[in-house]
Order: structure tokens, then sequence, then C-alpha cells
């Protein structure tokens, strides 16, 4: 079993970017923890960050044929991004998304979800043990699935 995790824009600079939302750990620590748990559940797992749009929608549509699973974070193009909608349901690899923070708690304008309408689940306000969850969740999706 291969996974793909994606991470949007900003993501790189967790630690740095409003610590008191997204905590102090950075994102050398969050893939980490996110091959750590892959690890343990005999998955092999490959990473891509990006803040530009396109390439994000290219990582995807690189994906086909290639990773059973997409584990993303959109970040701020979860809540204006039809492309990226749009590259998801096109690959249909399933896909899970997970935010670090809660959305649903934010600002109003992120209680839309485009992404996500192309995803089978999603993991909120987790911290970075919503990516663990997500992977465990994909590999049992995708075990059940065979």
């Amino acid at each position: 079993m291969k996974l793909l995790v994606i991470n949007g824009p900003n993501l790189n600079l967790l630690g740095l970017r409003e610590p008191a939302i997204y905590g102090n750990r950075n994102y050398e620590a969050l893939l980490s923890l996110i091959r750590s748990a892959c690890e343990a559940e005999g998955i092999d797992v490959d990473f891509f960050q990006s803040n530009h749009e396109g390439a994000i929608v290219d990582a995807i549509q690189a994906a086909y044929g290639v990773y059973g699973g997409i584990v993303i974070n959109p970040a701020a193009y979860t809540h204006t991004s039809v492309a990226i909608l749009d590259a998801l349901k096109a690959v249909a690899i399933p896909a899970v998304e997970v935010h670090i923070s809660d959305v649903d708690s934010r600002e109003p304008f992120r209680q839309v979800s485009y992404a996500g309408m192309a995803c089978i689940k999603t993991y909120k306000g987790l911290g970075f043990d919503g990516y663990v969850e997500a992977v465990r969740f994909l590999k049992s999706y995708l075990t059940a699935e065979k």
C-alpha cells in the first residue's frame, strides 16, 4: 500500500506560523510523525508540499496509477480551489482531507471545503494527529475495498 501526503500553502512554515493555532512543532516534525505512523502500519508514504495551486493539481494528477490513497491538507486552497477539487475527482483516488485546526470554529470563509467534496473523510482540529488518523482510516478503507 502506497500513500501520498499532500500539504498546501504555508504548511512548510509550521512552528513559525501562528503557533497559537498550529502549534510549535515544525513541518519536519509533522513528516516524521506521519512516517512513523506509516511504518507502523506497513504503508509506503511519499510527501509533497507546495505553496502553488497548479503544482498541487499536478501532484494529484501524477498520483494516478501510483498511489492507492491520498491524504491532503490543501490549507488555504481548501476554501478557494475548484481546480484541486476537479483534480481529485478526475483521478478518483480515495482521498482524506486533514486540517490541523478546527476550521469550523474559525472565520466564516473557512466553512466551505471544495477539496472535501471529493474526499471520503475529513479530520479537523486534531493537530498533527489528524494525519495519523487519516493514514489509519485509509489503510482500513483500502484493505476493505480489496
